[in-house]
């Protein structure tokens, strides 16, 4: 189905044609002064130099053309030449019979699919998960719903950390800890142990000791280098070390990423592509693009237009290692051959910018990518705490992102047992389900790119711009139509009648926004887009709730008419909560 305003701005082009002037004038947009009007033109204010015509002329011959229109109730001209405009109710009515029968609520399919890789998470081995990590998961897995809600193939990789020296860190950690295990006698051509010699917990005490001691002991930051050479280079206990390592984090890394609804099709890390880097630097070399310099291999990506200095991109350092610069290009190459992709997306902290632009033109110089593949980055702000600073613990540490996750239960929790009639184990599962909905949509209802105060109490409020209150909402709708069913009625049965009320139609507008708000949010990115959306959704509904007494309703051609259109908005509601990340309980 087209969308609302295209349709409105079809209908006001044909009257600016009648009129005798072009039709692109009859551009129609959503009114900025709701108190006058619902939709508004300013085409005349356009047209007057093209015409040499006061706009309030102009104006009012369009507006004189859509008397007896089918659309628009009310077509005003006032100074100095807007065109205010309100919509018919049977108009509405007839487009949101429409809506109400398509699968995805007027929303039409693209007309060529794309095909799109999303890198997102970010962790990394044997460290556990931060408060850090929470945009990047809820952003990435947001963004990813949401492109394969409006018809796009979406693949998403987790790209673990698992390639720099803090590989070499931990299993130097290991080492001296285990000096006689196989994986370091590297005479050794037996089968290495099935199982991992070490757990999760392990490896994170082992790494931020490591970490500490290389930052003071120049000896032992030595032999980490050392390791995390041997390891990039396949040396083979190191490997299989460095395997077990990963193997036993992924396992612990699911266990957190699922408490936050976040999967990935891909568990791939940089060490995924660690045969692909000897071919992509000769390629880089035989090509003339790479050349070294103080003794690195780099390829200049300066630019005539730039303004700012560009460093060339390293792709190894004066030691033949490899950087992060060589693993993600490398990376690039392998999706390109694996999956072919239209665009590659990724997310990580906005102060990677200039990384960023490094790689993404090292990659089209050395034509890794042809050029209408669409390399984008999404660059997130930090959380911080109600200080203003980087969240932190009480104590002034990192937040692990599983404590922060179940300090949000708790609070939920006691929220939901405060004057509700609820057993034990059923507080627990609606206080789950709406701490994820607290922390995700606190998270997306936030541009991106800005940083944002994790405020607790806010996020977790019944009232205001939050996930409780959008969860809420749904629960109150469920729990009308729940009484209708009751009573005997059949709600797949009701049929939309004309709108009645001002609170009823500003309902039914912004069901009618559905397709255009998720076709843009999917364009630009931009979960925030639906965040905003459902909100107002929300808010709109709630108004026409205490403004309407519908259950009591004695009309049941009236009541039926208006269960069909809160069923109509519990399903869009839905929707927008799905490709954010988190689910509606039946009562809270």
């Amino acid at each position: 189905m087209k969308k609302l305003l295209d349709l409105l701005s079809e209908e006001m082009g044909q009257a600016f044609e009648a009129a005798g002037y072009d039709k692109a004038l009859g551009k129609v947009g959503v009114s900025n002064r709701p108190d006058l009007c619902e939709f508004q033109c300013n085409g005349a204010m356009a047209g007057a130099k093209q015409y040499h015509k006061a706009p309030i002329m102009i104006a009012n011959e369009v507006a004189a053309k859509l008397e007896g229109s089918k659309v628009f109730e009310e077509a005003a001209a006032v100074a100095p030449g807007f065109l205010n405009l309100k919509l018919k109710k049977e108009f509405l009515r007839e487009l949101l019979e429409v809506v109400a029968k398509e699968p995805k609520f007027g929303l039409e399919a693209p007309e060529k699919p794309k095909k799109i890789v999303i890198d997102y998470g970010g962790a990394n081995v044997a460290k556990p998960l931060h408060v850090g990590h929470l945009r990047s998961a809820v952003i990435g897995g947001s963004v990813k719903r949401i492109n394969r809600y409006v018809g796009h193939e979406v693949i998403g990789d987790a790209h673990l950390g698992d390639w720099g020296l803090q590989m070499g860190l931990v299993i130097v950690g290991l080492k001296e800890r285990y000096p006689d295990w196989v994986y370091f006698d590297e005479s050794y051509e037996g089968e290495y142990p099935e199982e991992a010699p070490f757990t999760i917990s392990e490896l994170e005490k082992i790494y931020p000791a490591s970490s500490a001691r290389s930052k003071t002991d120049a000896e032992y930051k030595a032999k980490a280098m050392e390791a995390t050479y041997k390891y990039q280079q396949g040396v083979r206990g190191y490997w299989a070390l460095g395997m077990k390592i990963r193997e036993v984090s992924i396992k612990d890394l699911r266990k957190n990423y699922d408490a936050l609804n976040t999967q990935f099709e891909l568990w791939n890390g940089e060490s995924t592509i660690k045969d692909l880097i000897p071919e992509m630097v000769q390629y880089m070399k035989d090509g003339g693009y790479a050349y070294i310099s103080d003794g690195a291999l780099v390829v200049d990506v300066k630019e005539e237009t730039d303004t700012k200095e560009m460093p060339p991109c390293m792709i190894l350092k004066s030691d033949g290692a490899s950087l992060y610069n060589t693993t993600d290009l490398a990376t690039i190459l392998d999706r390109v051959r694996n999956f072919n992709p239209d665009q590659i997306i990724y997310l990580t902290d906005k102060r990677q910018d200039l990384y960023f632009q490094q790689v993404f033109r090292c990659a089209r110089k050395t034509k890794l990518v042809e050029p209408q593949v669409d390399l984008k980055w999404i660059g997130f702000g930090t959380v911080n705490g109600l200080d203003g600073k980087p969240f932190k613990t009480r104590d002034g540490g990192v937040m692990r992102l599983e404590q922060l996750i179940k300090d949000t239960q708790d609070e939920m929790y006691r929220k939901i047992r405060e004057g509700r009639e609820m057993s034990e184990d059923e507080a627990r599962k609606v206080a789950n389900q709406v701490a994820l909905a607290a922390l995700i949509y606190g998270d997306l209802s936030n541009q991106a790119s800005k940083d944002y105060i994790f405020d607790m109490e806010k996020f977790t409020s019944f009232e205001g711009d939050t996930g409780p209150y959008v969860l809420y909402t749904i629960v109150r709708i469920k729990s009308i139509l729940a009484k209708f069913a009751e009573q005997g009625g059949d709600v797949s049965a009701t049929k939309l009648n004309i709108v009645q009320s001002d609170a009823e139609k500003a309902l039914v507008m912004q069901l009618l926004q559905f397709n255009s708000m998720m076709e843009g949010a999917a364009t630009e990115l931009a979960p925030h887009r639906v965040c905003g959306y459902v909100y107002e959704l929300a808010n709109d509904f709630n108004r026409f709730y205490h403004e309407t007494k519908i259950i009591t309703e004695e009309d049941e051609t009236k009541k039926a008419g208006w269960i069909a259109l809160l069923s109509l908005t519990k399903n869009v509601m839905l929707d927008c909560i799905s490709v954010l990340g988190f689910e509606a309980p039946e009562k809270m």
